[in-house]
């Protein structure tokens, strides 16, 4: 671990919901980093997220956001993209080699499209009430996971043999899939490659939530 984060600075805040897994990916890298941060709940039951001045932010309205003493981010990708620019000199987590890089946004793409449409929204359904089609959302889930699965078994990690800020991007809303109805089971690569991910020091767990029957 080699970061650049000033000794007398403050911590960084990162304004959350605790079972949110765009937070948790936030969260992950910075334990990964080792920079000291103040996790700060976002009261989203009761419209916290939606007010002028969280929007002011957030544009729109959503979590994770952080302030970096005084620089202010909302995205969570974007947020990965930044901490590793500001603080680590750890070419591996977003190298330099052009190839390497592209296929890191490759994976960022994934994550904000079928993690997103997959995992994640078949999750939202039985942790937040979510009125989406969980069925198709399970779906857009084992199709995503049949193709990392293929790809995982012959790379230890995304992009080769290094973790990138593409696993960390990928981890939280795949590991919990379950909650959302979609067995890891079939998919043995993919189980290999969450441990290896939870291996690592300075990994930090996201609260687990009642797995549907």
């Amino acid at each position: 671990m080699n970061t650049k984060f000033p000794t007398n600075a403050t911590p960084i805040k990162l304004y959350r919901n605790v079972k949110s897994g765009h937070c948790h990916r936030v969260e992950l890298l910075m334990s990964f980093l080792g920079l000291p941060y103040e996790a700060i709940e976002v009261d989203m039951a009761n419209g916290a997220h939606k007010k002028p001045e969280f929007v002011a932010n957030s544009p729109f309205g959503q979590v994770p956001v952080i302030d970096d003493n005084g620089t202010k981010l909302a995205d969570s990708n974007a947020i990965l993209t930044y901490l590793i620019h500001a603080y680590s000199d750890e070419h591996q987590w977003l190298p330099n080699d052009p190839v390497k890089a592209a296929k890191v946004q490759q994976w960022l793409s994934v994550s904000a499209g079928q993690i997103a449409s997959g995992p994640a929204a078949a999750r939202l359904v039985p942790v937040f009430g979510a009125q989406l089609d969980w069925d198709k959302a399970k779906a857009i889930a084992n199709d995503l996971f049949k193709v990392m699965d293929a790809h995982l078994s012959n790379s230890d990690y995304l992009i080769g043999d290094d973790i990138t800020i593409a696993d960390v991007s990928a981890y939280s809303y795949v590991a919990h899939a379950p909650e959302g109805g979609v067995s890891l089971t079939p998919y043995p690569a993919i189980q290999n490659w969450l441990e290896r991910i939870e291996a690592r020091q300075g990994f930090v767990a996201m609260p687990e939530s009642a797995i549907p029957a």
